[in-house]
């Protein structure tokens, strides 16, 4: 059967859980790296909205949605069973109102917004998360889960923004629980660093 088609981006967070669940569920796409400001026009014709990631899958289909494309990989195969531990709440929170603070956090000239004010109200999400992982490793149990690789490229992120303030506040366990899947060999492996994809004819 042919392999699907991965249009990403290294440094998109979506692209980034996207990445992890095609990774542990064992398929390996034909991965085309985009580089944003110069989008391939096979990857505009599939998705003409041009955001990444985008799946296209052997049949046809065009899977858009991160979220999505994270379903269709572990149905394939879940072979640490992330489905099970899968909280629609907190990602919703997550991809919602702790995305938009981020965004008008990390790019304030372009939002014409005040990060600290951003950065306060995106700061009482991350409290509750904190809160969540001082009772249990991870987000949604004892191992990670959908829930986790949903959400940790959004908090890095938000980590990265201002390293130095962001590791000096007291979020211990949200911290450990940043650096253990930064430091796993799965989100490791899904950093690689690709040339930019140009078709053969190019």
């Amino acid at each position: 059967m042919a392999e699907p088609v991965l249009y990403s981006f290294r440094r998109c967070p979506y692209a980034m859980r996207a990445r992890m669940a095609l990774h542990v569920s064992g398929i390996e796409p034909d991965f085309r790296e985009v580089v944003l400001r110069d989008k391939p026009h096979a990857l505009l014709e599939v998705s003409p909205k041009g955001t990444v990631p985008v799946l296209v899958l052997p049949d046809g289909e065009v899977l858009e949605e991160s979220l999505d494309i994270m379903k269709w990989s572990l149905t394939q195969n879940d072979p640490e069973d992330w489905l099970a531990r899968k909280d629609d709440a907190l990602i919703e929170a997550n991809d919602g109102p702790f995305k938009h603070h981020l965004d008008r956090y990390k790019y304030e000239t372009r939002h014409d917004s005040d990060p600290v004010e951003h950065r306060r109200a995106a700061t009482e999400i991350l409290a509750r998360l904190e809160e969540r992982l001082a009772q249990q490793p991870y987000l949604s149990g004892d191992r990670r889960g959908f829930t986790d690789i949903a959400i940790m490229p959004f908090v890095r992120q938000f980590a990265h923004a201002d390293r130095e303030w962001f590791f000096a506040q007291e979020w211990g366990h949200l911290i450990r629980w940043l650096e253990e899947i930064k430091a796993s060999a799965l989100f490791k492996g899904i950093m690689v660093k690709r040339e930019q994809w140009k078709p053969a004819s190019a």
